[in-house]
């Protein structure tokens, strides 16, 4: 029987040399879904992505992706098995063109595979590369590069995308392009695990929620109840919720 959840952490314990960031983490993530993870700085949000991708060792607890256990697998594994990361900041080859962007997006994708419908289906997904495919990638505009960074990671057909900080530095109206696109994404099949800056714009988008507060997960809820939380609100979605009234 296939789990209702493509991503699960089971007492995660994983940090930089000597320091230690997640303090045991456990969560789960709904296949098919948008989960948005948040908290302050330092909860962990971009350390458990690393952990995920295999970019950061786990040194207790495991790691579930499709009901196998992948904890500690290299990036080039966890590729195959369909997972994509698209990490914080601009992620692309400025020299090169949109088109061959693109095209290195597909080198991890399997061997003799046919890159052509991929990067058709890409540019179809996103018209801007199509119309500016033999440009520069560092003449597109910064939410383009971004939309460029995710047509990339879509080129190795992933079920799980993590995505960290996707609006970081675009405009309110691309941000709203962005948004779509993740749930044209879900709507695809993909499952989106992301990390955003606006937590609250990105709850209303999402399914579930996250919060992450000292390398530990505080809750873990449908998007919509912890929009609802006013102690969520006060305490990460910029304190626009009023407390509860004292029993």
């Amino acid at each position: 029987m296939v789990s209702d959840d493509i991503l699960r952490f089971e007492d995660v314990v994983a940090g930089y040399d000597r320091e230690t960031i997640l303090r045991g983490l456990s969560f789960h993530v709904r296949r098919g879904a948008i989960t948005t993870v948040i908290g302050p700085n330092g909860s962990g949000k971009s350390t458990a992505f690393k952990a995920s991708f295999g970019m950061l060792p786990v040194r207790h607890g495991r790691i579930f992706y499709d009901g196998k256990d992948v904890t500690n697998h290299t990036p080039r594994q966890l590729i195959g098995a369909g997972i994509c990361y698209v990490p914080q900041g601009r992620n692309i080859f400025p020299e090169l063109s949109v088109l061959h962007n693109l095209e290195l997006g597909g080198v991890a994708a399997p061997r003799g595979c046919d890159l052509g419908p991929r990067i058709e289906a890409a540019m179809n997904r996103f018209p801007v590369l199509r119309r500016k495919a033999r440009q520069q990638a560092s003449t597109l505009s910064g939410g383009e590069q971004k939309m460029l960074e995710i047509a990339r990671g879509l080129m190795l057909q992933p079920r799980l995308m993590l995505i960290d900080e996707p609006s970081i530095g675009l405009s309110p109206i691309l941000v709203e392009d962005l948004f779509g696109l993740i749930g044209d994404m879900r709507a695809r099949g993909v499952t989106v695990l992301m990390i955003e800056q606006n937590a609250k714009r990105a709850l209303e988008k999402s399914d579930f929620g996250i919060v992450l507060e000292l390398g530990r997960t505080r809750i873990q809820d449908r998007a919509e109840t912890i929009l609802a939380d006013p102690r969520i609100g006060q305490l990460f979605l910029g304190g626009g919720l009023e407390p509860t009234p004292a029993a």
